[in-house]
């Protein structure tokens, strides 16, 4: 690969990084709304299936980047985006926290205790969320690269969806725990919840698998990779 190959791939990298950690950050700003999405009127344990955060938008976005990024990158470089992420999700409840503590004016268009309740009750739950998502993004690193050296780079749908499935559900069992463990959703609502969180993530892993099979090809096609190779950023 040319020198200026590796330039374009660098910055590829960013923008991916970028992406994810954007999609990461954006999810803990916003995950206390709910909807219901009713492709089907079904009940589950007392709560309506796909009646979830609108926080769970960007998080499969954050696990297709990692499988891109796993595949064409490596490993080292998809952990490297994953501890990015959890930084600078860190950093912005630092800043929500001072915001939050800063008194309002009598003109302010949003007032303390409207801010406090979009924002800050959120900084302890997000935090041990975040070590809970840590969790399960380097898991599903661990078993994507696990499946890739098993089936020796072949099979991507399968190393796809199997790391992100078993990881997912680590992620929307302790998210669903928290939510309900800072009593920001009743108990009675847990399994309702945890079951549709998860059957939506690995619905939609299930969809986003076509766009890793176009974008992996884009990039072997691009970089002139062959199967199971790999970029060596500068």
């Amino acid at each position: 690969m040319t020198l200026k190959d590796k330039l374009v791939a660098q910055k590829i990298y960013l923008f991916l990084a970028a992406l994810f950690i954007t999609s990461l950050v954006v999810s803990n700003l916003i995950f206390k709304k709910f909807f219901y999405w009713h492709p089907f009127d079904v009940e589950i344990f007392g709560a309506k299936l796909f009646e979830i955060s609108v926080g769970i938008i960007p998080y499969p976005i954050t696990f297709l980047i990692t499988d891109l990024i796993s595949e064409i990158y490596g490993k080292k470089r998809a952990n490297q985006v994953v501890v990015a992420g959890i930084f600078a999700s860190l950093f912005s409840l630092l800043i929500i926290v001072v915001a939050d503590s800063a008194p309002a004016i009598k003109t302010s268009p949003v007032k303390d205790d409207l801010f406090s309740t979009v924002f800050g009750s959120s900084a302890i739950a997000v935090f041990a969320s975040m070590t809970a998502y840590l969790f399960a993004q380097f898991i599903d690193i661990q078993i994507y690269h696990f499946w890739k050296r098993l089936t020796k780079g072949k099979h991507l749908w399968l190393r796809n969806n199997f790391s992100t499935w078993f990881s997912q559900f680590i992620d929307t069992l302790s998210i669903v725990t928290l939510l309900c463990s800072f009593d920001i959703l009743p108990w009675s609502s847990f399994k309702g919840l945890l079951i549709s969180g998860f059957l939506f993530k690995v619905l939609v892993a299930a969809l986003d698998t076509p766009l890793l099979y176009l974008s992996v090809y884009i990039f072997r096609k691009r970089f002139n990779l062959k199967i199971n190779e790999e970029i060596e950023l500068i």
